[in-house]
């Protein structure tokens, strides 16, 4: 089964490749992106502003990758907060030609380890669109709970939508 690695610098070619290949695939469920989005030089961007987000402990940007080590897919444990509040958003996408198979449910489950056990978070986050019940159906089968809905939460394919709640609290209730 798939597994998640820490996105690294010299990655960029690879994500480039993924990203232009699902470019139509993902349009309904990601904000608009300029044209720099995909291109080498774009990613690299992009996998620098991570890292560096990284470093500062406010984010986690892994990569989906198959049984070869081959990137399939993106995930993330974005806003961590500690303190009080210890929690985090959490993302993920799959190529096209992976979705449907678990292998986003996989990837979730190993963010969920992360979170809880090696960060220490209480809680986690997930948004979703309404109409999207194959990620909806990932959480639910990763113990995330539907907690509510926010109307115009995001700015997705170029405008603001409603997105699902959903929340999941570390087992221990620590």
């Amino acid at each position: 089964m798939p597994g998640t690695r820490l996105v690294r610098a010299d990655d960029a070619a690879a994500l480039t490749d993924l990203v232009v290949r699902n470019r139509d695939f993902l349009a309904p469920w990601m904000p608009l992106r300029d044209a720099e989005f995909y291109t080498v030089a774009g990613q690299r961007a992009v996998i620098e502003d991570e890292l560096d987000r990284y470093g500062r402990g406010i984010t986690l940007p892994r990569l989906i990758v198959d049984d070869d080590g081959a990137v399939i897919g993106r995930c993330y444990l974005n806003g961590i907060v500690y303190g009080a509040f210890r929690s985090c958003s959490v993302a993920y996408w799959v190529d096209a030609g992976c979705n449907g198979r678990g292998v986003a449910t996989a990837a979730l489950r190993e963010l969920i380890r992360v979170a809880f056990g090696e960060l220490g978070l209480h809680r986690m986050q997930a948004e979703t669109l309404v109409a999207n019940a194959g990620s909806q159906r990932v959480l639910t089968r990763c113990g995330f709970v539907r907690i509510g809905t926010a109307p115009d939460y995001l700015k997705i394919a170029g405008r603001w939508q409603e997105h699902v709640l959903w929340q999941l609290i570390a087992p221990t209730g620590e």
